[in-house]
């Protein structure tokens, strides 16, 4: 198994390629530039290219996760910048040698028109992917349910990469928080969910966990990120089930989990592998 944390790149994508190895962990996720901002950054491509050849060495795998303001239905106003800022990102993951950049799935744009922001999506995606030809995927993520989301079904998230002209460049990462508190996965549905998603595709693509316990119950639309063994309302033993999925033996399980509230990281992942030993 493959487990890691979400790392900061204030020392630059190496130093976080080095931290997670001194931590234990196998797997990392980092922001490629400025969370907050959608720009596009002149990074140290000596820099990447020393945490990729990390990463081969020390059999470590990345993704990297677009800044929060990034959205697939973007105003008008925004949608140039975006697509500049999506293309940077990938660049960037490209030459980490992170396996996929995350997207938030779109939200809701017209009030009398439930197609209108899926069809903003594809065209955004086809935008993007069009001018992109390297190794790094688009990797699409579920949505917690809040109102106006989308993307909380399985079926809208493999439906939406199969109507791109570039499904291949596309995969998926699963927040196990948003499949939670959407009301996709109760942690107790495991084989009706998991061959519903073999069914349609979705987990052969699928590239990434988010690796969350929920602070909320099941189906509260509310995207509250709780450690895996304390303080969440997903049960332990669901997330013994979803690591025994066999085709998810090596793929990254990041940790998104708060580390200000009484464990670490380093000893959540610590944990983590004693777990699956039992």
């Amino acid at each position: 198994m493959r487990f890691g944390s979400h790392v900061s790149i204030r020392n630059g994508y190496f130093a976080a390629a080095k931290y997670m190895d001194s931590i234990g962990g196998n797997a990392f996720q980092y922001f490629p530039k400025n969370p907050r901002s959608l720009t596009v950054k002149e990074f140290n491509r000596q820099d990447a290219k020393l945490c990729h050849e990390f990463c081969v060495e020390n059999n470590l795998v990345s993704i990297a996760h677009t800044p929060y303001p990034t959205s697939l239905t973007p105003s008008i106003e925004k949608k140039a910048l975006t697509i500049d800022s999506l293309l940077n990102d990938l660049e960037i993951a490209d030459c980490c040698g992170s396996i996929g950049v995350v997207v938030h799935f779109g939200s809701q744009i017209s009030k009398t028109d439930p197609l209108a922001s899926y069809q903003l999506m594809i065209e955004m995606l086809n935008l993007i992917l069009s001018k992109w030809d390297g190794q790094t995927l688009l990797l699409l993520e579920n949505s917690a349910g809040k109102s106006g989301a989308l993307g909380t079904t399985l079926e809208e998230l493999v439906q939406v990469r199969n109507l791109t002209d570039y499904p291949e460049k596309i995969g998926f990462c699963l927040d196990t928080c948003h499949a939670y508190a959407s009301g996709l996965w109760s942690g107790k549905n495991h084989e009706e969910l998991w061959g519903k998603a073999s069914e349609l595709g979705y987990l052969t693509s699928l590239k990434a966990v988010h690796l969350n316990n929920s602070k909320y119950d099941l189906g509260s639309g509310k995207d509250r990120h709780a450690n895996i063994f304390k303080n969440g309302y997903i049960e332990k033993e669901c997330f013994k089930n979803l690591f025994q999925l066999p085709n998810l033996a090596d793929i990254p399980f990041v940790l998104e989990t708060p580390s200000d509230e009484g464990i670490t990281h380093q000893e959540e992942i610590s944990m983590l592998y004693q777990f699956i030993q039992t």
